[in-house]
């Protein structure tokens, strides 16, 4: 029988790259940071916001989530919400906290597992497109049509050309969503590269969180730095005016996903909005591409 204490996932790649690979500054800070530390230098905080003060800002703002979806029913609107981000960013954290009170039947959550071998000789926006919403629905993209301009990359799943390919198609393709009249909302989750680190060891070792890692999450420890290129050209190309990026930094989970309902709920004016219950967005946290910290 698999021993959970002993047996770690991928041969304990994660644990090896800690001791063999990570800075000494990326050692000392896991080694020394609390739970809910914030251990990057570069966070404009120290800890994660208090809990009681998140559950109960999250109450309010998933109230709204249910008048907004309501209003998107009543009146045909058509919203496509992306998250996108490095790994362990929380990015599937926030699309749990939007979606839990919402009707999974008109508000779905779309995942796609790796194309097969029929979608890769399809044109590449071809299988995003089959999951568009249709009037009075959204759609929350755990990843999107952007896994070309950065993981695809990165890794040499596809060529250069393709990936150029997709860059030069991406504006009008984007652009005809919105005059179509699909809400289209990009929302860009980053995290620190010692905490990324610090999150991956903890599904390492936890038996009931091995599940969410994979060979791309592991492989990925040592490409921080092809991500960080990968990204960067990925915003100067495609933070277009009708459909702008929205950078959300990470670190403190609770912020983030304050920043990802607030950012969605401040985009519409649907019927009851009470703008005091959402609240101000924390441009410290929360802001277009320049906040993103590359380091």
């Amino acid at each position: 029988m698999p021993n959970p204490e002993t047996d770690l996932p991928f041969d304990g790649a994660i644990s090896r790259f800690l001791a063999e690979e990570a800075t000494d500054a990326m050692r000392t800070a896991i080694a020394e940071g609390r739970k809910r530390d914030i251990i990057s230098d570069k966070h404009p905080y120290d800890r994660w916001m208090p809990k009681a003060a998140y559950e109960a800002h999250l109450a309010a703002l998933q109230i709204e989530l249910v008048k907004f979806k309501a209003w998107v029913e009543r009146t045909g609107q058509r919203v496509v919400l992306i998250f996108e981000g490095r790994d362990t960013a929380g990015k599937s954290g926030a699309i749990a906290r939007v979606a839990a009170n919402l009707n999974p039947r008109s508000a779905r959550i779309m995942a796609l597992s790796a194309p097969s071998d029929r979608e890769r000789r399809q044109w590449y926006f071809q299988r995003y497109v089959e999951h568009l919403p249709p009037q009075g629905e959204m759609v929350l993209m755990d990843r999107s049509w952007y896994n070309r301009a950065v993981i695809e990359h990165v890794f040499g799943f596809c060529t250069n050309a393709q990936r150029e390919a997709f860059f030069a198609q991406l504006p009008a393709f984007e652009q005809t969503l919105v005059q179509e009249g699909v809400h289209l909302i990009k929302l860009w989750f980053n995290v620190s590269r010692a905490e990324q680190l610090r999150r991956m060891l903890a599904r390492e070792s936890h038996p009931l969180k091995q599940w969410k890692l994979s060979r791309i999450d592991v492989e990925g420890l040592g490409k921080w730095d092809a991500y960080t290129a990968a990204i960067a050209e990925t915003f100067q190309r495609s933070d277009f005016p009708f459909a702008p990026w929205t950078v959300i930094l990470g670190d403190d989970k609770y912020r983030a996903r304050l920043a990802a309902i607030q950012r969605i709920l401040g985009a519409f004016d649907y019927d009851g909005k009470d703008a005091g219950a959402i609240g101000t967005p924390d441009a410290q946290v929360m802001g277009g591409p320049a906040i993103w910290p590359r380091a």
